[in-house]
């Protein structure tokens, strides 16, 4: 039996346009980007026009646009600079947010350099806006609000203009993780009160090791690396030029393919969910599958037995890839922090299923097949 790749909030598949788009920046055109002659230039060139295609699609200027190495050096610099650059001395996160912002807000208030609020969850796993707005309101120093736009294993979505207009009105920074949601849903930065957003190639279709940082010109920060004068002084070392293209061309296929492919990964989820509320009894899902989610996301909670225990290992035996939750957090034992923190069942096995435009219904079939035989 071939392969089922039911993982794709971890990683997907490099899309072959965007493999072509890149091949000329592994091959001929190898030129570092900051030197002067012709070979530097064409390399520099597709940075900036990788930068100006970026910005158009997320509604930004090209100046906002800072290309990095993924979600986890974005979130770590945009966190670490509305501390030491902005002024803010109190962070407000969740306990459900990604380890790259729950570690650094940690490692700031382990430092004493912050004090840390962490807002409360609804029931469903959304963020309490109403205690959001308290801690806000009652907070004596300026405040940092780092939340998830999309939680990366319920996929559940955070309202990011309603954070972003509260952040307005208390004078707080905002910082959302958005790697689960930049190609993947519409941006308009211009009108969306956020200070800095962050991607990654790798979860739509473009490569690993290539991400952006959105920091909007209302604010002034400082390198997170120090040495060269790249990304106009702001990311010391040479850049990553095929990542960046193939960034850039990913990120272009999926804005403009978004209607066709956000209807057919929606019908596949609704077909998977439909299809084990069928076949087994007391299984539940996780977050709000169907209202304000991640269409690409499906976190299923099945009754812990001895079969179910090693569900995973039994996926993957038959060749089927899923994750415990998340991916940054599967060769650790420790369970999932984001599991524990809105349902602390421990006669439960989690699965979450992430899907892409590549899945087909037949694959969800053969998947309920291999799960029935398993549980």
């Amino acid at each position: 039996m071939k392969r089922i790749y039911l993982d794709n909030a971890a990683t997907t598949s490099l899309d072959t346009h965007v493999l072509e788009a890149m091949m000329p920046y592994l091959t001929t055109h190898f030129g570092n980007p900051s030197s002067i002659y012709s070979y530097g230039r064409e390399s520099r060139m597709a940075i900036e026009n990788a930068r100006k295609s970026v910005a158009k699609t997320l509604g930004a200027h090209p100046a906002e646009i800072f290309f990095t190495s993924g979600g986890t050096e974005s979130s770590n610099t945009a966190i670490l600079a509305s501390v030491r650059d902005l002024g803010c001395k109190h962070i407000i996160s969740s306990k459900i947010e990604h380890h790259a912002s729950l570690h650094t807000v940690d490692y700031l208030h382990q430092n004493g350099e912050v004090s840390l609020s962490f807002v409360n969850l609804l029931p469903d796993g959304h963020i309490d806006l109403v205690d959001l707005e308290k801690l806000l309101s009652e907070s004596k120093e300026k405040c940092l609000v780092t939340l998830l736009h999309a939680n990366n294993e319920i996929g559940n979505m955070l309202d990011i203009n309603a954070v972003g207009n509260l952040c307005t009105t208390y004078h707080a920074i905002f910082h959302s993780d958005t790697v689960q949601t930049v190609g993947h849903f519409p941006f308009d930065l211009k009108n969306t009160a956020v200070h800095f957003i962050t991607g990654a190639g790798h979860k739509f279709h473009g490569p690993k090791g290539a991400g952006i940082l959105y920091v909007s010109e209302t604010v002034k920060i400082q390198p997170f690396i120090h040495g060269g004068a790249q990304e106009r002084n702001m990311r010391a070392g040479t850049e990553n030029v095929y990542g960046i293209v193939g960034f850039a061309k990913a990120l272009e296929i999926a804005s403009e393919n978004f209607k066709i492919d956000s209807e057919y990964i929606s019908s596949i989820k609704l077909y998977m969910l439909q299809q084990l509320k069928d076949h087994f009894t007391n299984i539940s899902f996780n977050g709000d599958p169907m209202g304000r989610s991640l269409y690409t996301v499906l976190s299923v909670n099945f009754p812990k037995t001895e079969k179910s225990e090693m569900l995973l290992f039994n996926l993957d035996i038959n060749n089927i890839c899923a994750s415990g939750g998340s991916a940054c957090t599967s060769g650790a034992d420790a369970g999932s922090h984001v599991i524990r923190a809105i349902n602390n069942n421990l006669d439960q096995v989690t699965v979450r299923f992430s899907f892409c435009k590549h899945n087909k219904k037949e694959e969800i079939d053969l998947v309920i097949e291999k799960l029935k035989e398993i549980i």
